[in-house]
């Protein structure tokens, strides 16, 4: 059977990044410029700026991509790219490429949803996933309970009816001066802390549903902070642990409900806030005695990349799902 090339193309937020994955697994190159750097200045994505840095930065990063991958243009079967969920501006400078390059290379065109690209980073890493499964999908812009019965199918059992956890996470940083991007500013300071010195709420834990919500989480620590200063006993470290830890908890009691509920043997973890240590531990610490495997991404795969939707993008080529030319981009999800 002839090895199949595709190109993927990523610009859904302030990461402009390309990659060829060979036959849906093998990752060869995997190339991605942050704008890390340059919002933090702002304390959080700026989207003029995002657009033009990826204007910039596109043709650059495509061309790394093919040299780190020792290929050339015409070796590429099919090119993938995000057109949903993402910053609007942000997504039309990598569809435009995406595009212009597909339609002289006379090759196919394929569309990825974001989201869709972070559940697969699990694929990619991991061949022994067990389906049907539960998938925790944690980002800035999304925090989703899934029941995923294969890589393509997924049934929608929750989701935050506010902040995402990713947006709490970079909002509550702000505000106790930790900095951006706020996982792991928060991350850190919580590591000199202890959870459980200071109580903040577990909102929706006692629910037995799969829905989430994290403004009041948020608010409760913005009060807990000024109530502190105000009696002179400020304990940022211990503040930030607590919140990282009422957060978590939720996330993982949920998760683990979701797989006991629907009697999966798997739970998948997806999205940049996946990346979280703590998170990652409590999960495999409450799965263990559950006997359910917790499955997630290595570091470099949690965060935005063009891995993941070229890897996704492979079961479309091979189904012969193409993108039409009058392909858009959207900025809210559309459907799962």
């Amino acid at each position: 059977m002839k090895d199949i090339y595709i190109l993927g193309i990523e610009t859904s937020c302030d990461e402009t990044a390309a990659s060829v994955v060979k036959n849906g697994r093998q990752i060869l190159s995997n190339v991605i410029n942050s704008q890390v750097k340059i919002h933090a200045q702002f304390g959080g994505v700026v989207p003029e700026v995002a657009s033009r840095k990826h204007i910039e930065n596109i043709a650059l990063v495509v061309d790394q991509a093919f040299s780190d991958a020792g290929l050339e243009y015409a070796d590429i079967d099919a090119i993938a790219v995000t057109n949903e969920p993402g910053l609007i501006g942000a997504l039309l400078v990598g569809l435009s490429f995406a595009k212009g390059l597909a339609w002289a290379l006379e090759r196919p065109l394929l569309a990825v949803n974001h989201l869709h690209g972070h559940i697969y980073a699990n694929i990619l890493e991991h061949e022994d996933i067990e389906f049907p499964a539960v998938c925790l999908v944690v980002s800035g812009g999304h925090t989703n309970l899934l029941l995923m019965e294969d890589i393509n199918n997924y049934q929608v059992l929750g989701a935050s009816r506010d902040d995402a956890a990713g947006e709490a996470f970079d909002k509550v940083a702000r505000f106790l001066g930790l900095g951006y991007p706020g996982g792991p500013a928060i991350q850190k300071a919580a590591q000199k802390g202890q959870a459980g010195k200071i109580k903040l709420p577990r909102v929706f834990l006692d629910r037995h549903d799969y829905e989430f919500s994290f403004s009041g989480l948020k608010t409760a620590t913005m009060n807990m902070k000024k109530k502190m200063e105000q009696a002179g006993e400020l304990q940022l470290w211990d503040l930030a642990a607590e919140f990282q830890q009422a957060l978590i908890e939720v996330l993982v009691e949920k998760s683990l409900q979701a797989a006991r509920q629907y009697e999966v043997k798997s739970v998948l973890m997806a999205g940049g806030v996946a990346a979280n240590q703590q998170l990652r531990s409590l999960m495999e610490e409450r799965a263990q005695s559950q006997n359910i495997k917790v499955f997630y991404p290595s570091l470099g795969l949690c965060t935005d990349n063009a891995a993941m939707i070229a890897g996704r993008a492979y079961h479309d080529y091979i189904r012969k799902s193409y993108a039409p030319w009058s392909l858009n981009a959207y900025p809210s999800l559309s459907s799962w």
